[in-house]
C-alpha cells in the first residue's frame, strides 16, 4: 500500500560521528519520495519512552531493547523505522536483529575517528569524560564495539551528508526497499540532504 517495503535503518556510531544528521537527512529524502518513515534519537526516546531510564549498562541494554521493540511495532506498521543511537554493544544490536529479523534489519555504521568525533562536540561531553565528570563515557570510559558486519558503512569523516544519503538510497533499491528512484527524484532527495 504504502510502494515501499518496510524496514529498521539501525544507525551505530560514536557520540558525534554523525548518525542523528544523516538519519535526519535520509528521513526527509524518504519522505520526499512517498515513504512513511519515522527517526528514533536520543531526543524523542530519552525524553520520552525511555525518561526513567540512566547510563549504566543496564539502562543501556534497557535503553536498546525498548527502541528494539519499538521500532518492530513500527516496521509491522508498514514504515520505514531509522534509529540513531550509539548502541555500542555488539550483543545488544544482534538481539535487536534477531527480534526485528535479518532481513528488515539494516546495520548502519557511522565510521569515524575518536579524534574528529572530539572536534565535532560543541557541547563538551568528550572533553567533560576525559576529565573525569561524566562516567562512563562511550569510546573513553566505556568500550564501543565496532559492528563486524553492517550492511553499510559510512565514512563520515571524509563523506558529505548527501553522498552518505545517496550511498543509502542506493542500497535500498538494491535491496528492493523502495523503488529505483527517477533522475529528477534522485537529485531533489540529494538537494534536500544538503
Amino acid at each position: 500500500m504504502n510502494g515501499h517495503k518496510s524496514a529498521v535503518l539501525w544507525f551505530t556510531g560514536l557520540s558525534n560521528s554523525g548518525k542523528s544528521t544523516v538519519a535526519h537527512a535520509l528521513e526527509k529524502a524518504l519522505f520526499d519520495i512517498g515513504c512513511r518513515t519515522f527517526v528514533f534519537d536520543g531526543d524523542n526516546v530519552r525524553h520520552g519512552l525511555c525518561s526513567d531510564l540512566g547510563f549504566s549498562m543496564q539502562d543501556r541494554k534497557e535503553n536498546i531493547r525498548r527502541i528494539g521493540e519499538m521500532s518492530k511495532l513500527f516496521i509491522e506498521n508498514g514504515n520505514i523505522a531509522i534509529t540513531a543511537f550509539i548502541s555500542p554493544f555488539r550483543s545488544e544490536r544482534e538481539r535487536v536483529r534477531h527480534l526485528i529479523g535479518s532481513d528488515s534489519f539494516i546495520e548502519i555504521y557511522c565510521k569515524c575517528p575518536i579524534e574528529i568525533c572530539e572536534k565535532r562536540d560543541v557541547k563538551g561531553h568528550y572533553k567533560r569524560a576525559r576529565m573525569g565528570d561524566i562516567k562512563d563515557f562511550t569510546g573513553i570510559s566505556s568500550p564501543y564495539e565496532e559492528p563486524l558486519n553492517p550492511e553499510v558503512t559510512l565514512e563520515t569523516d571524509n563523506k558529505s551528508v548527501e553522498a552518505a544519503v545517496d550511498g543509502i538510497l542506493n542500497f535500498l533499491v538494491a535491496r528492493k526497499i523502495i523503488k529505483a528512484l527517477e533522475t529528477k527524484a534522485r537529485q531533489a532527495c540529494g538537494n534536500q540532504a544538503r
